[in-house]
C-alpha cells in the first residue's frame, strides 16, 4: 500500500514540472531591428506644412528669447558690457536696437508696417470740395477752414418778396466769374436786360463776363417747360424715365454754377398736378447731382414754415429733396422799421453756425452779412420774422 505522503509528493512534483515548462516556453516576439525603418516619401503639401510649423515654433522661441534678454539688460545693464565704465544711454539703446534687429519674425514686421502706415493698404478718402460764395461774412458761417457750399449741392434760397434772394444769387455769380468759373442764371420771371442792369448798378461788369463766355443769363417760359414735360410723361408711360437735360439746359454751355429763378413760377405752371411737379423736381436734382453742378434754387415763401407758421406753400416737398436751405428774412420791428436777416437752416456735408445774423444791402458794395451780429429780441427791440 502506498502511503498518503507519497501521493501528495507526486502531485507537487507534477505541478512544479508544469510551471517549469510554462516558464521555459520561448516567447515568440519580433525583435526590433537595430536599423531604422525606411522613411516614407512625403508629398509637397506635407513638406510645406512641416516648414510652416517649424517656423511658427521658432518665432515663438525668438519672442521669448527677446523678452528675457531685454529684461536682463533693464535689470542689470552693467553685466552686458565688457568695459567697467558707467553705462551710457547710447550704449543701452544700441543694445536694445541690436536685439530687435536679430531675426525679427516676419509677422511682427508686417503688423508694425500696417500700424505705422495704415493708409497705404486702404483706399485714400477723397477730400470734400467746396464752392465759396465770396459774400462778405457768409463763408465765415461754416465751421471748417476754407469751407463753403459742397460741390454738386442743390441749395434752396428762400424768403419773402423783396428780402434779397435775387441779389444774394447774383453776387455769388459775380464773385465766381471773377475766379474764372462759369455761371448760368436761368430766369423764369425777369428779363435778361433788367438783371444785367441790376448787376451794373452795384458797379459789376456782367457784359464783360458774357463776352468772355463765363456768364450766361437766359429767360425761359415756365408754361412751355410744363407742357414739354407733360408730353414726355404721356409718351413714356414710366414717369421716372424722363430726360431733363434736353428740356431747358443749354447744350453749348457747361456751367460750374446754376441759379434757377424761381421754383415758385415753375410750380405754378404745374397747378393742380403736384405729383408731376414732384417727379420733375426729383429728376432735376438727380441731373444736377450726376453732373456735379452746384446750384441755387430761388423759392418765394410768404411766411417760413420752420418758425411756427401753419400755412403750406406750393411745392413744399422740394425742401426735403434739397441738400441745403438758406433763408433770408424780412425783419419787421414794432416801431415800424424794417431790416433783413439770414441763416443757414440746412447744409448737408459740412458743419455750420446755427444763428440768425444781420444782412445789409448798400450802394456800391452790394450784399454783406455780419456773421457776429445775432438778431435777438429785447424789451426795447421786439420784432417778427417773415
Amino acid at each position: 500500500m502506498v502511503s498518503k505522503n507519497s501521493k501528495s509528493r507526486k502531485k507537487e512534483s507534477l505541478k512544479n514540472k508544469k510551471t517549469k515548462t510554462i516558464k521555459q516556453k520561448p516567447i515568440h516576439k519580433k525583435e526590433k531591428p537595430l536599423t531604422k525603418k525606411p522613411s516614407r516619401k512625403l508629398s509637397k503639401k506635407q513638406i510645406k506644412l512641416g516648414k510652416k510649423l517649424s517656423k511658427i515654433h521658432k518665432d515663438k522661441k525668438l519672442k521669448k528669447d527677446h523678452k528675457t534678454q531685454i529684461k536682463k539688460i533693464i535689470s542689470h545693464p552693467n553685466k552686458h558690457k565688457k568695459s567697467r565704465k558707467k553705462p551710457s544711454k547710447k550704449g543701452f539703446l544700441s543694445k536694445l536696437t541690436h536685439l530687435f534687429s536679430k531675426k525679427k519674425p516676419a509677422k511682427l514686421n508686417e503688423t508694425i508696417k500696417k500700424d505705422i502706415n495704415p493708409t497705404k493698404n486702404n483706399k485714400e478718402v477723397p477730400k470734400p470740395k467746396y464752392i465759396q460764395t465770396g459774400i462778405k461774412g457768409f463763408d465765415e458761417l461754416f465751421l471748417r477752414k476754407n469751407a463753403g457750399i459742397p460741390r454738386g449741392a442743390s441749395v434752396l434760397v428762400e424768403g419773402g418778396p423783396g428780402s434779397g434772394k435775387t441779389l444774394f444769387c447774383l453776387t455769388t455769380l459775380n464773385n465766381l466769374c471773377k475766379q474764372g468759373k462759369k455761371g448760368l442764371y436761368m430766369s423764369f420771371e425777369e428779363p435778361e436786360e433788367r438783371l444785367i442792369g441790376h448787376m451794373e448798378s452795384f458797379g459789376w461788369a456782367p457784359k464783360e463776363y458774357i463776352k468772355k463766355g463765363l456768364l450766361r443769363i437766359t429767360r425761359f417760359n415756365a408754361i412751355d417747360v410744363s407742357r414739354s414735360i407733360e408730353a414726355l410723361l404721356s409718351a413714356a408711360k414710366k414717369e421716372l424715365l424722363i430726360e431733363v437735360n434736353p428740356v431747358f439746359f443749354p447744350t453749348d454751355f457747361e456751367p460750374d454754377f446754376i441759379v434757377i429763378d424761381s421754383l415758385t413760377s415753375i410750380a405754378s405752371a404745374f397747378s393742380g398736378e403736384e405729383s408731376r411737379f414732384r417727379i420733375y423736381m426729383e429728376q432735376l436734382f438727380r441731373y444736377l447731382e450726376k453732373n456735379q453742378i452746384t446750384n441755387f434754387l430761388i423759392r418765394e415763401v410768404s411766411s417760413p414754415s420752420h418758425i411756427g407758421t401753419t400755412f403750406k406753400e406750393q411745392g413744399d416737398a422740394v425742401s426735403f429733396l434739397s441738400d441745403g436751405i438758406i433763408v433770408i428774412y424780412n425783419v419787421i420791428y414794432d416801431s415800424g422799421e424794417r431790416s433783413a436777416a439770414m441763416e443757414i437752416l440746412k447744409m448737408r456735408g459740412t458743419p455750420f453756425k446755427k444763428r440768425i445774423v444781420e444782412l445789409t444791402i448798400t450802394d456800391g458794395k452790394g450784399l454783406e452779412i455780419n456773421s457776429n451780429k445775432i438778431i435777438k429780441k429785447d424789451k426795447k427791440n421786439n420784432f417778427n420774422l417773415t
